[in-house]
């Protein structure tokens, strides 16, 4: 005859350990952008750096250029908008949505030498960029004030 030693509280440290390992899948989940909701929609963006401007490429397909916004406020560029839901079936007996969809907001910040007022933005085949012109910077020479 086997003898085991008792312990009360061994099937709630078995059902914690049980809570604690679904913790760790959903949260893991919601890491990369599985959470069910509004904010499962997070767009790619590109970005570069030429001779005259900066770019950035976001890709934004399905979004309609009426629900995308852009502006600048101190000294940070922020691109917002929305995409709606698509390819869903409704049925009696299932309901399938396989794209994302929700509100976004991408946020970057501007180098100094950035002429905000001439920022141009395209959206063509579901890709916005973003222009942001540089200008120059005039290194000023120190300069030796003389005390009177």
């Amino acid at each position: 005859m086997l003898l085991t030693k008792f312990e009360p509280f061994r099937e709630f440290r078995d059902l914690r350990r049980g809570f604690e390992y679904l913790n760790n899948v959903i949260e893991g989940l919601e890491e990369q952008g599985y959470e069910a909701g509004i904010s499962s929609f997070t767009p790619v963006v590109n970005s570069r750096e030429a001779d005259d401007a900066y770019y950035v490429e976001v890709d934004l397909p399905g979004v309609k250029k009426s629900d995308i916004v852009i502006d600048v406020k101190d000294n940070v560029l922020s691109i917002s908008g929305e995409r709606k839901i698509k390819n869903e079936i409704k049925e009696s007996d299932y309901y399938k949505v396989e794209s994302r969809y929700g509100k976004f907001t991408r946020s970057f910040t501007l180098p100094k030498d950035v002429d905000v007022d001439k920022i141009a933005a395209n959206s063509k085949n579901g890709v916005l960029e973003v222009k942001i012109p540089k200008q120059k910077i005039i290194d000023k020479k120190p300069k030796k004030i003389e005390i009177k």
